[in-house]
């Protein structure tokens, strides 16, 4: 499919309930046009159909369906008075959610896709699944990830491949793959995610789904590397308002999490049905390349697109360079983690290297040699550079827009242990099938020293006080979807589901796979 083919529309979506938006369902309860147990019943039905081709569910929570019988009880009793107390009060009431499996659920399993940790159960609910109860919403099924949430690619032992529901052959991202898989396979509305280096961002983009990256300290995690200033839990979703919706649940202050911080009137002036009027007077900037990642033809296709999208209706959009490159940014990240990530991962894996996956001992090894030869501080040097050098390109406007990934798709079983080869096809494979020469010429036949490289995600982890939105921007010539990131400016995380809103109403998604 060619970078000019419009967005599968939600216009030809079928009436079944698991195709509806998290939005259009909770309106179809208030109005007692849905029940909220056939809205769940509907979601099992498609886990039951399809996960056999896609395994992205580790285990369906047989409870959801007497959450789901009290959301249906009130809807059915309740005066309108009631629903709108509740809307204000619970707003996820009725709804069924993804849960990342690392997102622990109080007498559930909690192995973070470590076969080691496979009777290892939580004794109590992680700060964001208490929260998304606490607004009425339930856990329906739990997802996989790689092993400790440290690959782009999702497969473990523990789990086995999860696949693309856009194209099998090809990985749905990681390390919330399963999550982003689940959602366009339509298996939920909603789904938790967490970001250290891109894990909500990059499935997003290759699901064709959206994702939100907070600002570090907006949503609570668990500790200690709660501490870990490049990490942030969040919500994934089908729709920009329906991220929105869940990001409202998740924000705020936990005493569990010291870095939370207060978020009074969090998105309450956002509106998706004006975004589009809004742009007028917007200032974007476009980086298709930020510095030198080998983006392939037909992603800065699809992300001209988008920005031409902006231009006409009324933004003022000028392209921009960063003095970038995919190397330093690599050495930076690398660095902190191999001072921070990789020493907690030896801890919580000793003894048992031999169960591991190959990526995970590989990610060890790679963060320690970086860290071995910079120190902490050293990192932190690094860090205050990109940050700053990003802040100057952002003076004077809203909003960056720049590619998620450079390559279009990775192959669903690889693990990139000795770099990755961009084919012709956009997808970054773990052999030299496609010819690929060491250098830059617009991601075809590209050779990457480490396949984390050809993404476009950490330097924004680095910068972890900017919020993100993911939102698709077309489909790649491999198949699967592409998305943009808009990025603003620290904790103006409205500005950025502004911007997102209206390129998802220019140009409309369904967020859902073809059947």
């Amino acid at each position: 499919m060619s970078p000019a083919t419009p967005h599968p529309s939600t216009t030809t979506a079928t009436t079944e309930p698991w195709t509806l938006s998290a939005s259009e369902a909770l309106a179809a309860f208030r109005s007692k046009d849905l029940s909220p147990v056939d809205y769940l019943k509907s979601f099992i039905g498609r886990i039951t159909t399809e996960d056999e081709r896609i395994n992205a569910v580790t285990e369906v929570v047989e409870e959801a369906v007497t959450s789901a019988r009290e959301a249906e009880d009130f809807y059915a009793n309740a005066t309108d008075d009631a629903v709108a107390e509740a809307a204000a009060a619970r707003p996820l009431l009725g709804l069924p959610v993804i849960a990342k499996e690392k997102h622990a659920l109080a007498g559930r399993g909690l192995t973070q896709g470590l076969l080691h940790e496979r009777d290892t159960v939580a004794d109590h609910d992680a700060a964001i699944i208490a929260r998304i109860r606490a607004a009425g919403g339930f856990v329906h099924a739990r997802v996989t990830s790689p092993e400790f949430s440290c690959a782009t690619i999702t497969h473990s032992p523990m789990w086995g491949v999860t696949r693309n529901p856009w194209n099998p052959d090809l990985s749905p991202g990681g390390s919330s793959g399963g999550s982003g898989a689940a959602l366009a396979a339509g298996f939920a509305p909603l789904a938790t995610a967490s970001d250290i280096a891109g894990s909500t961002r990059l499935p997003a983009a290759f699901t064709g789904t959206v994702g939100y990256k907070a600002p570090y300290g907006r949503i609570p995690g668990a500790q200690p590397l709660a501490a870990d200033w490049y990490r942030g839990d969040g919500p994934m979703a089908r729709t920009v308002a329906d991220a929105a919706l869940l990001a409202k649940v998740m924000v705020g202050v936990d005493p569990s999490d010291h870095a939370t911080t207060t978020s009074p009137g969090f998105l309450d002036d956002f509106n998706p049905a004006e975004a589009t009027d809004r742009l007028r007077g917007r200032r974007v900037a476009l980086c298709v390349r930020l510095g030198d990642f080998p983006v392939g033809k037909d992603i800065e296709a699809n992300t001209r697109t988008v920005a031409s999208a902006l231009e006409s209706a009324g933004a003022h959009v000028e392209e921009i360079e960063l003095p970038w490159t995919a190397e330093r940014i690599f050495e930076t990240a690398f660095t902190h983690f191999g001072h921070l990530l990789a020493p907690a991962m030896r801890k919580a894996t000793r003894g048992h290297q031999d169960t591991l996956a190959q990526y995970t001992v590989r990610f060890m090894a790679d963060a320690e040699t970086v860290a071995a030869r910079r120190s902490f501080f050293a990192g932190l040097e690094m860090e205050s550079q990109i940050q700053a050098e990003l802040a100057s390109a952002m003076d004077g406007f809203d909003v960056l827009l720049a590619p998620t990934s450079a390559v279009a798709g990775l192959e669903a079983d690889a693990s990139y242990l000795d770099g990755i080869t961009i084919g012709v096809d956009g997808v970054g494979r773990e052999d030299a099938r496609s010819g690929g020469e060491s250098g830059n010429d617009g991601g075809d036949g590209v050779r990457l020293d480490h396949y984390w490289q050809a993404h476009m995600t950490m330097p924004f982890n680095i910068c972890n006080r900017v919020p993100i939105v993911n939102v698709p921007s077309g489909m790649a010539d491999c198949g699967i979807p592409t998305g943009v990131q808009v990025i603003a400016r620290p904790y103006d995380d409205t500005r950025a589901f502004d911007i997102a809103a209206a390129i998802e109403a220019m140009r409309p998604w369904s967020g859902l796979a073809p059947q």
